[in-house]
């Protein structure tokens, strides 16, 4: 899976995602850091990569359009550093070995992801 990482996320989750296995971007490794939220989605639709990102912004479905994109996954650890966020980026990981986030939005927590379903009627 062709992923970016937003720069609120270290390289021990770039890390873990490239051992297993996915192509991984850094939005700190291609200069975008403190690019806007546009920007930064724009990016990730340019080059067909799915968003990781700790930003709840992204997790608005009405601003952001999940079908619109290639994913977004907003990790939710109970604290975002160390080993809370780790388990939320290797809960990604292994779900993303079976499951396709392509044109969808997850929230990933440790060993848990939901994912957003619109409602009736609503373009995905």
């Amino acid at each position: 899976m062709r992923l970016k990482l937003d720069e609120n996320l270290g390289m021990r989750g770039a890390a873990l995602l490239r051992d297993a296995g996915h192509d991984v971007a850094t939005v700190v490794e291609q200069g975008l850091c403190s690019s806007g939220d546009p920007a930064i989605i724009a990016a990730c639709q340019g080059e067909r990569r799915c968003l990781v990102t700790l930003d709840l912004d992204f997790g608005n479905p009405l601003r952001f359009k999940p079908s619109n994109s290639a994913g977004i996954a907003v990790l939710r650890p109970a604290r975002p550093q160390g080993d809370d966020l780790l388990d939320a980026v290797s809960t990604l990981a292994v779900a993303l070995k079976s499951r396709s986030v392509d044109g969808r939005l997850w929230v990933v927590q440790r060993g848990r992801i939901r994912e957003y379903e619109p409602e009736e009627g609503q373009e995905r």
